[in-house]
């Protein structure tokens, strides 16, 4: 008999596994721009907190009310696969433009695009990563799956810290430094074209009927309901009251952009925001994979309860901060928030909703947040402006205290679902 422990990624369906290292490339990408572009837009382009509160708050929103519809639609048509690869193969053609762009207008435009793709992606995505796993390995198969999405955010900054290192050392000219960022934004078409090619070829369809019989899921409420038309008859009264709590929390939940303004703001240099970037999604990458392994065996509820916590003490921190070894610390425990978080939350969803729904569910799932990223992202980039740090960070934290308190009073059974609303 053989003892030796099996590796728990090894154990994992080879959709799970292409899909994490397809993340892992986009998020490569992605974060060899992100950190970097608050920079690029305030000071390259002269741009307002303000103007950058109303282009993330506009990106996500638009992104998340997509989500809503690529959701219901891979239900209705029992098809996740060609939504990710319309999604991927979007994003990773526009996001090199923004090495084009010369003003405010157009970087929101460009920005748009590249959440228009992550829209058209994400519910069905993470509906065929819950499709390919059993119901107890899906804590798993999400924190796997958002810990590679994390390493990419890591290796990305560091790319981009080498090159700038190279291209634009400390004390270049605004003007080397403006077309070091243009030739880094551009170099991010290579890591997205692998992405292509992966999601493309890469991964097989489980179709979504096969989770329906799985032990351990919320079946639907009849035969009628079996066909997924309209899905949203589905979902259980706790389902809703965990989307008013999630977006009461959202609300209190601006763009991480904003941290990076305000690193800048307590003294972390330029040249280091990349490298912060990188360790604060270093942490995220181990924490995922801990925390979803915790969420299979103590469920969700705990993990997002405490989650919500963590956030509320860091936000409320950040605002009062004045050293960046501080800021350094906040990233770190601030990171500790997402690994609670991000399997627990979909890992919930999936408890509460049956599979023949779960593409919509997964849908409304990321459209609450959506809906609710730019009041919150543009709220705080007015109060930021015209009250300062404390205040904008003290109104985050006060929003995730009312979502907890929604949140203890979703009843607790021992079933994963109530039965579902007609």
């Amino acid at each position: 008999m053989d003892d030796r422990p099996v590796d728990p990624v090894s154990r994992l369906p080879r959709t799970v596994r292409v899909l994490g290292l397809a993340s892992l490339l986009n998020d490569i990408a992605s974060e060899m721009i992100f950190p970097l572009l608050p920079k690029f837009l305030l000071v390259t382009l002269g741009a307002s907190r303000t103007q950058l509160g109303l282009i993330e708050g506009l990106a996500d929103t638009t992104a998340s009310l997509l989500k809503l519809l690529s959701g219901h639609w891979s239900d209705r048509l029992s098809r996740r696969k060609q939504f990710v690869v319309a999604g991927y193969s979007l994003a990773s053609l526009c996001r090199p433009a923004l090495a084009l762009a010369s003003g405010a207008g157009q970087i929101l435009a460009l920005r748009l695009a590249d959440r228009l793709g992550k829209g058209i992606r994400t519910a069905p995505r993470d509906a065929m990563l819950a499709d390919a796993v059993a119901p107890g390995e899906r804590g798993r198969a999400f924190g796997f799956h958002r810990a590679m999405d994390h390493l990419g955010a890591a290796i990305g900054p560091l790319l981009a810290l080498g090159y700038l290192a190279w291209a634009a050392p400390e004390g270049s000219s605004p003007e080397r430094l403006e077309t070091a960022l243009r030739t880094l934004f551009g170099w991010a078409l290579l890591p997205g074209l692998g992405v292509v090619a992966l999601v493309a070829w890469g991964i097989r369809e489980t179709p979504p009927a096969t989770g329906v019989a799985r032990s351990g899921d919320p079946a639907p409420p009849s035969a009628e309901a079996a066909v997924p038309v309209a899905p949203a008859t589905l979902f259980s009264p706790r389902f809703r009251r965990f989307l008013l709590a999630l977006g009461l929390f959202t609300l209190g939940n601006s763009s991480d952009a904003f941290l990076l303004v305000r690193a800048g703001e307590v003294g972390v240099p330029v040249a280091q925001l990349p490298l912060l970037w990188c360790l604060f999604h270093v942490a995220k990458t181990q924490g995922n994979l801990w925390a979803g392994r915790l969420v299979d065996r103590i469920g969700p509820r705990p993990l997002i309860a405490g989650g919500w916590t963590l956030y509320l003490l860091v936000y409320l921190a950040f605002g009062w901060a004045n050293a960046p070894w501080q800021v350094w610390g906040l990233f770190l425990l601030y990171a500790g928030f997402y690994a609670l978080t991000e399997p627990a939350e979909k890992t919930l969803v999936t408890q509460l909703t049956p599979a023949v729904a779960r593409g919509s569910a997964f849908g409304w799932f990321h459209g609450i947040i959506g809906l609710a990223a730019l009041p919150a992202s543009l709220l705080f980039g007015v109060i930021y402006d015209h009250w300062g740090p404390p205040a904008a960070f003290g109104m985050g934290a006060a929003l995730a205290l009312a979502a907890l308190l929604v949140f203890s009073t979703i009843p607790a059974t021992d079933d994963p679902a109530d039965p579902p609303a007609r």
